[in-house]
């Protein structure tokens, strides 16, 4: 959810960091298996973190088992596993979240988060794990071009409050209002009612609706692209350069990518593009 100034260059930055930054904290009960690779060990330290559960694929909660799935829970839990953490996934509603996590309340977010410049005055935010680019959601017997879409005064629009995918909808279709839904699994569901006639969110997003919704929704185009996805922490949080540092290791020997293709996701690039 939710751009990509945040350079890939801090990739290197975090490795140099490691020595002289890795967090201290006191063991607890709790430990884990102690971390490999020259990794910061956090001491089996608690790490609270904050998800929505109703973002697949990175976060939902599976209807059969009552649980949190997903690429934050598979991806955090990796991490944890390396710094020797324990990860305690709390959900929480995207409307508020940003000041909740300036303030302390969480260790950190995942929730497939934009790199977003305009959010530095609130969080910090990690290294991207994933690129993607902002789709148009349509149902699958939508007849009309995305220009054709964009063009029509009677299509109708909607997202997320308070999203990258809300600016990038408003910025596409200027000349529509945007209708802001608390999530977007209930845009969703508006799209499928008949409510409204698109909804603009994330490709990997997109793509889990259409796998939860089988045969009934497609993707119309890409109405921006190139956007970075990233952990978000507390402004100064010493959890931010273990977290990049164990991200740096699952990039380097593949565990990344495989977690990334699991769930759709698509991987960063090594360089930034000129």
């Amino acid at each position: 959810m939710k751009k990509l100034m945040f350079f890939f260059s801090v990739l290197a930055l975090a490795g140099l960091l490691l020595a002289s930054c890795a967090p201290k904290a006191a063991p607890t009960a709790a430990a884990t298996q102690a971390p490999t690779g020259g990794l910061p060990d956090l001491g089996g330290k608690t790490i609270t973190v904050a998800v929505e559960n109703a973002y697949p694929p990175f976060n939902s909660i599976d209807q059969a088992t009552g649980k949190g799935v997903g690429w934050d829970y598979d991806a955090v839990t990796e991490i944890c596993k390396r710094l020797n953490c324990v990860p305690e996934f709390k959900q929480a509603a995207w409307d508020g979240i940003f000041p909740a996590m300036h303030a302390g309340e969480y260790d950190m977010l995942a929730d497939g988060v934009t790199n977003y410049p305009y959010r530095y005055w609130a969080v910090d935010f990690s290294i991207p794990y994933s690129l993607v680019s902002q789709q148009l959601l349509v149902r699958v017997d939508e007849n009309r071009t995305l220009d054709e879409f964009k063009s029509d005064a009677n299509a109708k629009v909607g997202t997320q409050v308070g999203t990258t995918n809300y600016i990038a909808a408003t910025e596409f279709f200027p000349d529509k209002e945007i209708l802001a839904y608390s999530d977007f699994g209930a845009a969703v569901l508006a799209l499928l009612a008949g409510d409204i006639d698109g909804v603009v969110l994330d490709d990997t997003a997109a793509f889990g609706f259409m796998q939860e919704n089988q045969g009934k929704m497609k993707a119309a185009g890409a109405v921006k692209t190139g956007d970075a996805l990233a952990f978000v922490f507390p402004p100064g949080s010493d959890l931010m350069i273990p977290v990049n540092a164990a991200l740096r290791a699952m990039h380097d020997d593949g565990t990344l990518k495989q977690l990334n293709e699991k769930w759709g996701l698509t991987a960063p690039a090594e360089e930034p593009a000129n």
